[in-house]
This record gives structure tokens, sequence and C-alpha cells, in this order.
């Protein structure tokens, strides 16, 4: 039974920092808590079974650290018609591929120590940049971004409430710490300009901030789909699990 949540006392905390999933989920319940509407959470229960789910935007996160009836599940991605569904496995596997839903592989990666070259210079990293310009960055790079208006309202939140933190490198490189759960950091929407791809730039932005961070005592990943996963393999980062994401299927 899929029921929605509103009080904070019905999180598993402790069960939920142990997946990657689960801390995905507890980072948008403290960015947000249970009051938006734009932003539910749910639990997902059966017998034996105690799982959760939420529902960002058009984006559907379900974390069970077992297998789940998937009819339910079925009926609500019918009914809500996530763009993109993220789950384990086990989850993604049973459901198939519902209607007008397509599967994409992707690769979670693992920063592997690697040094910036030594003309790497850090006082080049803006770390509150200008949203406008990262936004801008990341439109060339990922052609199904989210409407500018909707990013910047979300990752602005984000930023402000301590979850995020976005950089910027020679104003044409960026990358994003989309959240740091129990010392395990997630960075995401790397994107170099058009014009200045090839020299370079982004490799040394990660390898700076991921020896940062390993520094501080964090692990860090990153997920990337099949098309981009040979840039992190050719830059040293190690390949951790590879699964799979359902994404909707849009004539536009």
């Amino acid at each position: 039974m899929i029921k929605q949540l509103f009080n904070l006392q019905d999180f598993n905390v402790l069960a939920l920092q142990k997946t990657y999933y689960g801390r995905k989920l507890l980072s948008y319940l403290k960015a947000y808590g249970t009051d938006y509407d734009f932003c539910r959470f749910y639990s997902i229960q059966d017998i034996g079974i105690n799982a959760y789910m939420f529902q960002i935007n058009s984006t559907l996160v379900i974390c069970s650290d077992l297998p789940l009836p998937n009819e339910e599940l079925l009926c609500y991605i019918s009914l809500y018609k996530p763009y993109r569904v993220e789950a384990p496995y086990y989850i993604i596997d049973a459901l198939g591929e519902p209607e007008n839903y397509k599967r994409l592989k992707r690769t979670q990666f693992e920063f592997s120590e690697h040094l910036p070259d030594d003309s790497f210079d850090p006082n080049e990293v803006n770390d509150s940049p200008n949203l406008n310009q990262v936004y801008d960055i990341l439109a060339e790079g990922f052609p199904t971004m989210q409407d500018k208006g909707l990013w910047l309202t979300d990752t602005s939140h984000r930023v402000r409430r301590g979850i995020s933190k976005v950089y910027l490198y020679k104003d044409c490189t960026t990358a994003t710490i989309l959240f740091d759960i129990n010392n395990s950091v997630v960075i995401g929407q790397v994107a170099t300009k058009t014009a200045y791809r090839g020299k370079k730039y982004a490799r040394e932005l990660l390898y700076w901030l991921g020896h940062k961070l390993r520094h501080e005592g964090k692990k860090v990943t990153l997920f990337a789909l099949d098309y981009r996963e040979s840039f992190y393999q050719e830059i040293g980062f190690s390949a951790l699990s590879l699964e799979n994401v359902i994404q909707r299927i849009d004539e536009d």
C-alpha cells in the first residue's frame, strides 16, 4: 500500500542513510520537508517490507532493500506519469518498460585519487557562481534539461539550505555537489561550454573537487548515463555498479 507521509517521525532515517536512494530522499526531505506539493513523500507497505519513495517535480525515486509488488507502483506511474523513475535494479527489472517508457543504462562511478595538473589554479574556481550562467552551460550539455525557472528555483533553494553547492571553473565548466548525507557525496550536473570542450577543464575541476572532498573524509560518487560513461572511464573513475532507470518517451 502506498501512503503519503506528512510527519518527519514517519521516516526511518538510520535505514535510509545506508543506500544511495535513501540518502537522496533524505536530502530532499532536509531541503523541503513535507509541506510542498511538488515534493511528495510516501511509504510503501507490504508484508515484511517497509519502503519509501518520493517524487520531486517529474522524477520518481523508490527506496527499498527488497523487491516490491509492482502492480501498485505501475498504477502510480500510469497515473502521475513521472518523466524518470530511479530505483534499485531489482525494482526496475520488475517494472519492465511501462507503456511510453524506455530503459536507460547508467553507471555509478567512484572518485579515484587523481590530482589536477600543476597548471590548475583553484583561484579560478567560483563556489558561489551566478546560477543563470551555470544554467546556460548545463543547457548546452543536457538536451533534456528541465526548464530554467524550475531549475533555478530548486537549485537556489538547495544551495541556500546547504544541501547542494555549485562550482564554476574558468567561467565555462561547472559541477555540483548534489548532496552530502552521512559523508557520502554525490556529484552531478557536470558540463562545459561547447566552445571550450577538449581543454580538460571538466576533468581538472572533478580532480580538484574529488580530492578536496576525499581529504575531508567523504566518499565521492557520481552517475553517468551510457553516452557519458566513457568520459569518466577515460579520466580514471572506478565503476561501482551498473543499473537502469526508466524514462518517459515524449513526442516532443
